[in-house]
């Protein structure tokens, strides 16, 4: 079950679970909703074997491994779409509380594509998140090489992005650590950051759309590829129109 590089990853950053917590089976069901003909019907085994759930919903209610969504995909390798979540001990913000993150895969195809935005938001409505985005593999890699710290990261983020800080100098869980590709922002962190500004946003809102809870604000038309100037100038720019993003905002 080995997955190529060729692919879009989705994070997205949530409360923890508490109690008998529905939201693991509302995130399976909404992805399943937002691609069509997708069925997250299988796991895997420790060999990496695939194994058939008869009955998922069940499974998946009363499977708490990791605090989180336990690991599902389709049965294609060749348009391979997985998903899984856990708890999180450390903090995504200076409160240090515990938090559930979701990550998922999607084909970087034209169906994958197509979907990702809906997927995403779908993701992130039913796990009730603060924030997440859904980025091509290879972007994600560089975005989270921002991520530097003289004593406990030392580094220089490539492409002239601009450095962004460990969550203790992020102020609320709510405000989003990173940018992607395409941008999940709850309401509470949209308000956090300041978006939208109807005339800053100009640009960003004739992409972006309202969801039930949040936005989903995409950077670019394509999946974002950091050797498009273009795509890198536009990532740069909603950087510095958001300084709160990354724990960057003076004090």
């Amino acid at each position: 079950m080995a997955s190529g590089r060729n692919e879009i990853t989705i994070s997205v950053y949530a409360p923890a679970l508490v109690g008998d917590d529905g939201r693991p089976l509302a995130i399976v069901h909404g992805m399943e909703r937002a691609l069509p003909g997708l069925r997250l019907g299988w796991t895997t085994s420790e060999a990496e074997e695939l194994i058939p759930l008869p009955h998922r919903d069940e499974w998946v209610a009363s499977n708490r491994t990791d605090g989180g969504v336990p690991f599902l995909c389709n049965d294609d390798d060749e348009h391979l779409v997985t998903i899984s979540g856990w708890e999180n001990p450390n903090g995504l913000a200076a409160d240090g509380a515990p938090h559930l993150e979701v990550h998922a895969q999607l084909p970087l195809d034209a169906a994958g594509i197509a979907a990702a935005a809906d997927v995403l938001a779908a993701i992130g409505e039913s796990a009730r998140a603060y924030w997440g985005h859904a980025t091509p593999f290879n972007a994600t890699v560089e975005i989270s090489r921002q991520l530097v710290d003289p004593v406990r990261k030392p580094g220089v983020p490539p492409r002239g992005l601009p450095a962004l800080r460990f969550p203790d100098y992020i102020r609320s869980p709510e405000i989003p650590r990173r940018l992607g590709w395409l941008n999940y922002w709850s309401a509470a962190a949209a308000r956090s950051i300041g978006f939208p500004d109807p005339v800053r946003d100009v640009a960003l809102l004739t992409r972006a759309r309202r969801t039930a809870k949040g936005w989903v604000v995409p950077l670019s038309d394509a999946p974002l590829d950091l050797d498009n100037p273009a795509h890198l100038d536009a990532l740069k720019r909603a950087y510095a129109r958001f300084p709160e993003i990354g724990g960057r905002a003076a004090p």
